[in-house]
């Protein structure tokens, strides 16, 4: 009886470490993207000279339960004429693609869940499925606003990801491999950033208009769509889209220190600090800046974010693949 049990525990080890490990990675997740509504409307109020959340709890760090719990006790409205499965599937799929994509994110060199040899592959795949629950609330929500922001949302995504793909492709030439792992283990004498920094500044900005973020906000403008693809959604399906938009801010900034900023790898030769704290300390950066530019730049109008995408950024990446492949083929560089 007991070599069975044995037997048993034996064939299901290997599901209980990989369950162990995507909980070890989705609950803190879901707990700073909590947070990190917070420290948005904390860093915001500080930059404009104002107090932000601070009755519930002390310093109001109590402020995002509350919210949750207003959500949680708030009424699901269901629009008369909409396609109601559609309609509450949106927002599940758009939260649940921002989960899915931490599944091949390295954040040392042994810990990851899937180390898969086109993780970059898998991440971009992910990033573009992101439009579809967009597209699905506005068209399911049968509301003219939530369709144009779910228009405008599909062409943005659409033009910034091709410049992504061209900048992913110069990293990809000067790594050799299409491995996250091996893509951070090719920076040990150099980040990224320092050779490829105009890819990376470019990359930076093209990930706030993937995230839909300020300054290229435009699939939820108040000013002019109420509130763009969501206007119809309360409740559960509405902190799900949020929850989404915030999850995905962290996704981009990771890919981000992955492709550049030497992920896990310590700067300066500081390796007394663990990889694994650099790696969020490097996220925790880039999520700020994505903050800061909140607070800082005036909304693009939708003629000015598509003449950036496709006469700027397109142009430049395209050019700088070329740029990088001809220094690594002259040079004799290139990783077969």
């Amino acid at each position: 009886m007991s070599s069975s049990i044995l037997d048993l525990y034996q064939q299901f080890l290997p599901f209980l470490i990989l369950l162990g490990k995507i909980l070890a990675i989705i609950l803190p997740l879901i707990f700073f993207v909590a947070y990190l509504t917070y420290a948005e409307r904390k860093i915001i109020a500080a930059m404009q000279i104002r107090k932000g959340p601070n009755v519930v709890g002390p310093f109001g760090l109590l402020q995002p339960w509350a919210d949750t719990l207003k959500l949680l006790m708030k009424e699901i409205i269901l629009p008369t004429r909409a396609n109601k499965v559609i309609f509450l599937f949106a927002p599940m799929l758009t939260f649940i693609l921002a989960l899915i994509g931490w599944a091949v994110i390295p954040f040392s060199e042994t810990f990851v869940i899937a180390n898969i040899n086109v993780g970059i592959l898998y991440l971009l795949a992910i990033s573009s499925l992101g439009v579809y629950g967009v597209i699905m609330a506005g068209w399911a929500s049968n509301s003219k606003y939530a369709f144009l922001g779910a228009i405008r949302s599909s062409a943005q995504m659409v033009s910034y990801e091709v410049s992504m793909g061209f900048i992913i492709i110069t990293v990809l030439l000067a790594s050799g491999s299409l491995n996250l792992t091996e893509i951070v283990l090719a920076q040990k004498s150099m980040w990224f950033c320092i050779p490829l920094f105009p890819m990376f500044i470019i990359f930076f900005v093209s990930i706030l208009a993937e995230t839909n973020r300020h300054p290229f906000d435009l699939p939820e403008a108040e000013s002019e769509l109420v509130a763009g693809f969501n206007t119809e959604y309360s409740s559960i399906p509405w902190a799900l889209f949020f929850l989404g938009e915030y999850a995905n801010m962290m996704l981009m900034s990771t890919i981000a220190t992955i492709l550049f900023l030497g992920g896990w790898l310590a700067p300066f030769g500081l390796t007394f600090i663990p990889g694994p704290i650099w790696f969020g300390l490097k996220i925790a950066f880039l999520v700020f800046c994505f903050i800061w530019v909140r607070a800082t730049f005036p909304r693009y109008r939708y003629d000015q974010l598509m003449r950036l995408g496709w006469k700027v950024f397109l142009p430049l990446s395209l050019f700088w693949v070329v740029l990088t492949a001809g220094y690594l083929v002259y040079f004799d560089k290139l990783t077969h």
